[in-house]
């Protein structure tokens, strides 16, 4: 489960430019689109709920964990084995190759190895192909297909993905869904999605709006 209380969230001390964020709960195991206009702060909040940025005030709960109370170590420890991010800029250890990172982020999490699960998410992306090809010899839709697979490679508890399918054509659109759908299902983890694209609309009926 993800709930929120009193969310805010401010890049400066000015009270002015203060980002507040409604309070809601997603289930375990719910899938939910959020959504707002440019600059209402959708990334931030995302960032807020990954442990990537400390709220101004409020609390981020994660499966009976209160991710603000949370520091250095056992913040890591614990967003790379429950959260898994698929950010709109993929980043890579560009001196990795593709499947090479995905073991690294086990790695980092504290789990053990696990070949089989990265073959086959990168089969289930139409990139097991390119598992040992540099993140730079990528096309952009490929990178973004490998971000979603790193993303899912820890079996998290919950899924952010910001903007997952915004450079994908419609059946690749469609597959990443699918996946993100089938493995949130799978592992019984709440998976919410950023976006602007309309495709998504009509398959995600639960909804935040800021």
């Amino acid at each position: 489960m993800l709930s929120t209380h009193n969310l805010s969230f401010a890049f400066d001390s000015s009270a002015s430019k203060k980002l507040s964020f409604p309070d809601f709960t997603c289930p375990t195991g719910e899938h939910w689109l959020l959504l707002g206009q440019s600059g209402s702060g959708k990334t931030t909040l995302l960032h807020l709920l990954a442990g990537l940025r400390s709220p101004r005030t409020g609390t981020v709960t994660i499966n009976d964990t209160a991710l603000n109370e949370l520091k250095g170590a056992a913040l890591d420890r614990f967003r790379g084995q429950q959260i898994g991010v698929v950010f709109q800029e993929p980043h890579f250890v560009r001196a990795l190759t593709i499947g090479e990172n995905l073991a690294l982020t086990r790695q980092l999490a504290g789990l053990p190895p696990a070949p089989k699960i990265i073959i086959d998410l990168l089969e289930q992306l139409n990139i097991a192909h390119k598992k040992d090809d540099l993140p730079q010899a990528l096309s952009v839709g490929e990178r973004q297909r490998a971000a979603i697979a790193r993303a899912l490679v820890n079996e998290p508890s919950l899924i952010l993905a910001d903007e997952p399918t915004s450079a994908l054509d419609d059946q690749n659109t469609e597959q990443v869904v699918q996946l993100l759908q089938t493995q949130a299902t799978n592992a019984n983890a709440t998976l919410l999605i950023v976006t602007h694209d309309n495709r998504l609309k009509s398959i995600f009926k639960q909804r935040i709006e800021l």
